[in-house]
C-alpha cells in the first residue's frame, strides 16, 4: 500500500505544542489524573495515535479527526486509505489506530453471555447492535434459543453479503438449529446504510424460512433488521414481527 495519499481534510494549524498545555490537560497525564473511564475522546484518541505532525499537535489531530467522522463508530469504519488522508496519519499509525479499535469492539464480543434471555426485538438490538456500527457488507445471523427464551450460545452468523435466496438457505438456517435442539430460532441481519426498512426480498426471505421451519418443528419468533445506530435520527432497528410485514 501507498503511503503517499491525497489530503482530503486539513486540520487548522495549532497555536500551541503538546509541551505547551497545561501539565494537567495534556492527554497521559489527564487519564493518569482522571482514570481512563473520565477521559474524552478525544484525548482517548490522541493516546492512541502518540504524536501529531509539524505545526499540528495531537490533540488538535486528535479533535480534527473527530469533527471530520463524527463519531468513534464512523472512525472505526474508515479505512486505512481514510486514516491516512490526515496529515501527520501515515500507513503504521493508521494500522495501530485500526488495531486498537478493533480491539474495542472484540471486547465487546467478549462479554457477550453465551444464554441471553431473548424476548424482545430491543433484546436482539442490544445483543447485535454494537456488532453492526462498522459492517460495510449485511451478515445475517441466527439466535438459537430453547423453549424460555433463552439463547443456546451466541449469534451465529450465516452468511455476508448482499442478501438473496440462494445465500439464505433453509439448510444453512436449520442445520445447527436441528443440532442444538432449538426449540425456537429469531433471525437479524442488519443494512450497512442504516437504513433498516426491509427489502421485498428480506421480507420474502423471511417467508421462505418460516415455512421451512415449520417441516423441521422449529418456530421463527421474528426477523430484526438492525440499521447502524448512531448513524441518523432515524430507527435503529424494524421487527418484521412488530410491523405485522411477515405473518409469524
Amino acid at each position: 500500500m501507498s503511503t503517499e495519499v491525497t489530503i482530503d481534510y486539513v486540520i487548522e494549524p495549532s497555536r500551541w505544542q503538546v509541551r505547551d498545555i497545561p501539565a494537567q490537560l495534556r492527554p497521559r497525564e489527564a487519564l493518569e489524573r482522571l482514570g481512563e473511564e473520565n477521559v474524552t475522546d478525544d484525548m482517548l484518541l490522541a493516546i492512541i495515535l502518540g504524536s501529531g505532525s509539524h505545526g499540528l499537535n495531537v490533540v488538535d489531530l486528535a479533535r480534527g479527526m473527530l469533527k471530520h467522522f463524527g463519531s468513534l463508530t464512523a472512525l472505526a469504519a474508515a479505512s486505512l486509505d481514510e486514516l491516512m488522508a490526515f496529515r501527520g496519519i501515515g500507513e503504521a499509525k493508521a494500522k495501530s489506530l485500526k488495531a486498537a479499535l478493533e480491539i474495542g469492539k472484540r471486547l465487546h464480543d467478549e462479554a457477550l453471555p453465551d444464554n441471553a434471555v431473548i424476548r424482545t426485538p430491543e433484546d436482539v438490538a442490544l445483543l447485535l447492535g454494537p456488532k453492526v456500527r462498522t459492517l460495510e457488507s449485511e451478515v445475517f445471523w441466527v439466535l438459537h434459543l430453547n423453549a424460555k427464551n433463552v439463547a443456546k450460545g451466541r449469534p451465529k452468523a450465516v452468511t455476508q453479503g448482499l442478501l438473496n435466496a440462494s445465500l439464505v438457505h433453509p439448510r444453512e438456517i436449520f442445520r445447527e438449529a436441528v443440532r442444538s435442539a432449538a426449540a425456537a430460532v429469531v433471525l437479524a441481519h442488519n443494512h450497512p446504510s442504516g437504513n433498516p426498512t426491509p427489502s421485498v426480498e428480506d421480507i420474502r426471505i423471511t417467508r421462505q424460512l418460516i415455512d421451512a421451519g415449520k417441516i423441521v418443528d422449529i418456530k421463527v419468533l421474528d426477523h430484526v433488521v438492525l440499521g447502524r445506530p448512531g448513524r441518523d435520527a432515524g430507527r435503529a432497528f424494524i421487527s418484521m414481527r412488530d410491523e405485522g410485514l411477515v405473518a409469524f
